[in-house]
């Protein structure tokens, strides 16, 4: 069977790997396959049910959108602003820019805002990088 597509604003989207795990995690509970792999192995499934979109890392970003091409819609979470070296909880975690630059359709950013000492400055700092990745002028 697969999903047909609705009416109103709601997304269906499918989760390959979690930012928090990595090949470590992934062994531990049984998965042989990389990251990498496993999140492709789940997006072609994603991809065969008629979902249109996949949270994913941005560490799989590129690939992912060269498998499932522009109109899949790519959410990575686990978003660090530029010089952010905290990771949380996160192991694979990625700037705005190099994931806007790797091909995702949209940023999760939750910490890094949310704890900030400024939010307001922390997401305008982050919408800058995102301009800046797709080469345009930020606004305030």
């Amino acid at each position: 069977r697969r999903v047909e597509p609705g009416r109103g604003a709601a997304a269906l989207l499918a989760v390959t790997v979690l930012t928090s795990l990595d090949a470590a995690d992934l062994s531990a509970v049984g998965v042989t396959a990389s990251p990498l792999e496993q999140a492709e192995r789940l997006a072609d499934l994603a991809a065969k049910s008629g979902v249109p979109g996949l949270v994913c890392s941005a560490a799989e970003v590129a690939a992912l959108r060269a498998r499932l091409g522009p109109e899949a819609v790519l959410v990575t979470p686990g978003i660090r602003p530029r010089g952010q070296a905290r990771k949380d909880d996160q192991k694979r975690v990625s700037t705005p820019a190099d994931a806007i630059r790797a091909g995702a359709s949209l940023l999760v950013v939750g910490r890094p805002i949310r704890d900030a000492a400024d939010p307001s400055a922390a997401a305008r700092a982050v919408l800058a990088e995102v301009a800046e990745a797709l080469g345009e002028t930020p606004t305030a």
